[in-house]
């Protein structure tokens, strides 16, 4: 997400910075009616992240090999490791921004820092506070770039929020037909199908400072986008999977009118049919199915709710 320096692309950085903090802020928001998420207590605050650099003062160490103006990567993750015991905060989106001003404010030099943070997620165990188990499930992520502006301030010039990984099986419920048939269709028309997901949701804000600054009262949390897709995924009986995503992102532009546009990655990984249901009987037996696999891009903006004017 850095702009390119006068025409040329240029930067490097840290990759796999993982840094583990011990009671963050909580984070505390609004209740949606598709999800019992009210915030989390942050008592781990865990992220991998990744930190990359720009500005025209770093072309000699391309092109004469003068490193006097290189802030070492190792730096960099020391940097990232130690400030994170400073910050305040207690959001993905904030501690990208706290890291990228730190950094240009103490490297005058650098003229744009994009970070990408992934929340490595850790749930409680039940009747402890103290004893967590990582989650190998769906994470939220962030990536934002802060660049220095011709006034020598500091600016967020672009941004996105997401969830990851995100992977739903719907047993029953949805369906495929009335696709194009001629001499290249092998798939039969489907009325009642088990649909395997995996999904990345990505959402953008009208105004970046509600993406780092919680306390506003409009921070969209990865747990809610989750469970109004979960809640989608169960209200409707899908024709197609691009139905299913356009329906999702209309319900959370609905619920979240502070975000521009919602968009999506989707994977279709539902399984092959070994034996179907026998007798009426509910239940069948399916397998991983064969490679390929069909996928989706899409995005939804405000210009698609109703009365939009679209």
């Amino acid at each position: 997400m850095l702009e390119p320096v006068n025409g040329r692309t240029m930067y490097y950085g840290k990759g796999d910075v993982l840094v583990y903090r011990t009671y963050a802020r909580p984070l505390a928001v609004a209740g949606i009616p598709e999800s019992g998420f009210a915030g989390c207590d942050n008592v781990i605050f865990a992220h991998n992240i990744t930190f990359a650099v720009t500005g025209e003062a770093f072309l000699p160490s391309f092109t004469e090999g003068d490193n006097s103006m290189v802030v070492a990567t190792d730096s960099m993750k020391n940097f990232i490791l130690r400030q994170t015991a400073e910050f305040e905060g207690g959001t993905t989106e904030a501690l990208l921004a706290f890291l990228a001003r730190r950094f240009l404010e103490k490297y005058p030099h650098a003229t744009s820092v994009a970070l990408t943070g992934d929340r490595l997620p850790f749930d409680g165990v039940p009747g402890s506070d103290l004893v967590f188990r990582r989650s190998r499930n769906d994470r939220a992520s962030a990536t934002l770039t802060v660049r220095r502006t011709g006034d020598g301030s500091l600016g967020i010039s672009s941004h996105a929020c997401a969830l990851k990984d995100l992977q739903l099986i719907k047993v029953s419920g949805s369906s495929f037909h009335g696709f194009v048939r001629d001499e290249y269709t092998t798939l039969p028309d489907s009325y009642d199908r088990p649909l395997f997901i995996f999904l990345d949701i990505g959402w953008i804000y009208e105004d970046p400072s509600d993406a780092i600054a919680p306390d506003r009262g409009r921070y969209v949390a990865a747990e809610q986008v989750r469970d109004i897709a979960q809640a989608l995924f169960h209200e409707r009986n899908s024709p197609s999977i691009q139905s299913l995503i356009y329906h999702i992102g209309l319900r959370v532009l609905e619920r979240f009118p502070q975000l521009r546009e919602v968009r999506f990655e989707s994977n279709n990984r539902t399984w092959e049919t070994v034996v179907d249901a026998v007798d009426g009987a509910r239940g069948g037996v399916f397998t991983e199915p064969r490679p390929p696999y069909g996928f989706q891009g899409f995005s939804v903006t405000k210009a698609d709710l109703p009365g939009s004017g679209r």
